[in-house]
């Protein structure tokens, strides 16, 4: 199983599916495409069935249950996203397999080292099988490995028919890093009871939790003069900008938060004396804390407004919401999870996710969907690398799912 796994995800890993946040279109990019085309062809090959890849890029299939005549059981879903993020490059990605790690420090290209002191958790994956890019580019764990966990726990189930199970269904969509993962996704048509994602980090992590995020768009109106002649007609949008940004909390930004703390962040800032533009997300995990920071940034505009002639023009928008209100009403869901980390002697880590996921808007669409671990650290740049080991005990945690949901 371990080099079935590893082949499938350095095979996944190698093509370019970075998605972008600035396309219209969806597919967000039109290479997501090339590993739809790939996944599936190897969901037939491997003997999933109802293999499809729609017009949205979303790729499904379904493994029959192969439970006696008469027994029924949950359908269960696992769903992995095929785009990387466009934080970082994911263009010609190399992945480099280190055996038997030495527990120093990972020496990559272009200057790049993975280092205990920056990344502590890398001291408990001595003499384990690591996977890292070569410095120049991501890895694309994030998420490749839950592809090939799903994949590799699929192969693993239709070759063993006497591990017993309900119907399941896969899903592999696209453009989760834009937070467009599930805009056309079809709940109904893929008829799974409830899911899964596996797009989470270390080992042990199970999520259930995330923010509920809305995204402010601020558009500055300037006015631009010969700087010569500028005093008391030039407005420089780009000053007003930075006083609207200053007027944020100091202490409320993702560099100063962790765990349930709330924050805005500062994504974008475009400007010229002219005119200006800026993006701010913001995330809360609390509703009432979550309306009151969207409120302030208004409130914030308003005032601005008035004193520079109302130049400043907010367009607010959320993005996705809390899955935990979805979850807590599916507990069964809860306690297959549970009770499949303890069969595959994982111990289990609930923590919420500081982010969003295709579970949170899957959830609130009616279908519960929780988030396991994929076994990766440090996504969105070169610093990424991801522990085989812990990646088959996601494959073992998705097979023992499948049959305690169908015990």
């Amino acid at each position: 199983m371990k080099e079935r796994l590893l082949e499938k995800f350095i095979r996944y890993a190698r093509v370019d599916t970075e998605s972008d946040a600035r396309s219209e279109t969806f597919p967000s990019t039109e290479k997501q495409l090339d590993l739809a085309n790939i996944l599936l062809g190897e969901c037939a090959d491997i003997g999933l069935e109802q293999c499809e890849l729609n017009s949205y890029g979303y790729v499904t299939a379904a493994l029959p249950s192969n439970l006696e005549d008469g027994k029924t059981a949950p359908v269960v879903g696992f769903f992995a996203h095929m785009d990387t993020s466009q934080a970082y490059s994911g263009k010609d990605v190399k992945p480099r397999v280190i055996e038997n790690f030495d527990g120093s420090d990972i020496v990559l290209q272009d200057g790049i080292s993975i280092t205990a002191k920056d990344f502590p958790e890398l001291t408990g994956y001595k003499g384990k099988t690591l996977i890292t890019a070569d410095g120049t580019t991501l890895l694309g764990a994030d998420d490749k490995a839950g592809i090939a966990e799903i994949l590799t726990a699929m192969e693993f189930l239709i070759s063993n028919p006497d591990i017993k199970h309900g119907d399941i269904k896969v899903c592999f969509n696209p453009d989760e890093e834009v937070g467009r993962g599930m805009k056309y996704f079809d709940v109904k048509k893929f008829g799974a009871d409830f899911a899964f994602t596996l797009d989470g980090g270390g080992l042990g992590e199970f999520e259930y939790e995330n923010f509920n995020a809305a995204q402010a768009y601020i558009e500055i109106e300037g006015k631009s003069v010969h700087p010569g002649t500028a005093k008391g007609v030039m407005v420089n949008s780009i000053l007003l900008g930075a006083e609207l940004v200053n007027a944020l909390p100091k202490n409320e930004t993702p560099e100063a938060t962790e765990k349930y703390e709330g924050f805005y962040l500062v994504n974008t800032f475009n400007g010229t004396v002219a005119k200006t533009s800026i993006e701010i997300n913001i995330r809360d995990f609390f509703k009432e804390s979550f309306e009151a920071r969207k409120k302030f940034i208004q409130d914030l505009t308003i005032d601005l407004n008035k004193q520079y002639g109302g130049r400043i023009k907010l367009d607010l928008k959320d993005s996705y919401f809390n899955m935990l209100e979805a979850i807590e009403k599916r507990p069964e869901v809860l306690e297959i999870a549970k009770k499949a980390y303890l069969a595959a002697g994982v111990e289990i880590d609930i923590k919420p996710i500081r982010g969003g996921t295709d579970g949170a808007r899957l959830s609130i669409m009616g279908l519960p969907t929780p988030n396991i671990f994929t076994g990766g650290h440090n996504f969105h740049g070169p610093y990424e690398f991801i522990c085989v080991e812990s990646m088959l005990k996601a494959v073992e945690i998705i097979i023992k799912i499948c049959q305690i949901a169908a015990s």
